[in-house]
């Protein structure tokens, strides 16, 4: 009896140990389970975390099509996230403006229409990339204050923003009417206030950009006259528009400044064959009607990556800005000792080091 108790007991013994080895090896496979998960939960949150880490650039445009259809495909497109970039829009009136943000740090990168080029060409900011040829720019006349050709500009008062592409296309209008801006009265004031100035006959005539002139066009009706445009004088005066950084930025962040016009390329691929869809992505990001953007594709003639790289590699791009630094010096804006050699003002290495093909 007492050998049958003994063994009794040593079998329950046994099935205690079992079941308390069982469960320290349960606990520690859960336990080693739930490192692993919280190990690999752990590692998705750090790649996450890099994944975020994008580099923040504030960058400075105008409100039409033209200035902001390339940035704004790259943010929706994720071309600039797959940069590690990160954009923050800021809105300006115009180009010289925008140059002075560059300067006082509180932007990173701009867009400038023609007329502001008078800048980087004196060494204020340098080119990182091409934008476009522009046909934004108009001078309109009204038919009720006597204006129905360009002759007819004589002794009138002309609402315009000085330093800009409309500066420029005025100029030139002027001058193939023989006339000089000591004919005419100037009003320098601001884009919004050449529209209202237009509209309630405050000006008998303006130079100013797109969406502005189709606004102008839209209130006044048949009283609106198109006296020129950027198109008149493309082989004259070539109405580039590029992207501008301050120097400093230039040699301080080229890693960044390439990364960015690669971004840039791939927004323009897709822009040519989407304009439609990038024209609703501008209105949605500046906050005015599609229709209003629509009109404006047509303010520029829109290349992809690779026609801007063959640009650059034939030296038409380089010909095209040295034509429009001879003409700002003919138009009495610039003078010669005033205009740098295009290489010291525009990035041509950076534009062909973004290429990303």
């Amino acid at each position: 009896m007492k050998k049958k108790l003994l063994m009794l007991f040593v079998l329950l013994f046994a099935a205690f140990l079992v079941v308390g080895c069982s469960g320290d090896d349960t606990t520690s496979s859960s336990g080693e389970d739930t490192n692993t998960e919280n190990n690999d939960t752990s590692s998705d949150e750090g790649a996450d975390e890099e994944e975020q880490e994008l580099t923040e650039v504030k960058v400075g445009y105008m409100p039409n099509f033209a200035s902001v259809n390339t940035v704004v495909a790259g943010m929706r497109t994720g071309a600039f996230e797959e940069e590690g970039i990160e954009v923050e829009l800021v809105e300006f009136a115009d180009g010289p403006t925008i140059i002075a943000a560059l300067e006082s740090g509180s932007i990173d990168i701009g867009y400038i229409g023609p007329g502001a080029h008078v800048l980087p060409i004196q060494g204020k900011s340098v080119i990182f990339a091409w934008s476009q040829l522009g046909n934004a720019d108009e001078v309109i006349g009204s038919k009720e204050k006597g204006v129905n050709e360009i002759e007819d500009l004589e002794g009138k008062t002309i609402g315009v923003a000085t330093g800009t592409s409309s500066e420029a296309i005025l100029d030139l209008t002027l001058q193939e009417a023989g006339l000089t801006k000591d004919d005419v009265t100037l009003m320098d004031m601001d884009a919004s206030a050449i529209v209202t100035a237009m509209i309630s006959g405050s000006v008998d005539a303006v130079a100013t950009w797109s969406p502005n002139t189709n606004t102008i066009k839209q209130e006044l009706g048949d009283d609106a006259i198109m006296l020129a445009n950027n198109e008149r004088f493309k082989d004259e005066f070539p109405s580039i528009a590029s992207w501008i950084v301050d120097a400093s930025f230039a040699e301080e962040k080229s890693d960044l400044l390439e990364r960015y016009t690669s971004g840039l390329y791939k927004a323009s691929d897709y822009r040519v064959d989407n304009l439609d869809q990038v024209a609703e992505w501008v209105a949605e990001e500046i906050a005015v009607s599609a229709d209003s953007v629509l009109a404006q594709t047509s303010d520029g003639i829109w290349l992809t990556e690779d026609e801007l790289i063959e640009m650059v590699e034939s030296g038409e791009m380089k010909a095209l800005y040295e034509k429009q630094a001879e003409n700002f010096v003919e138009a009495g804006r610039l003078t010669e000792d005033q205009v740098l050699p295009v290489e010291d003002y525009v990035l041509f290495d950076n534009m062909l080091n973004a290429a990303t093909e």
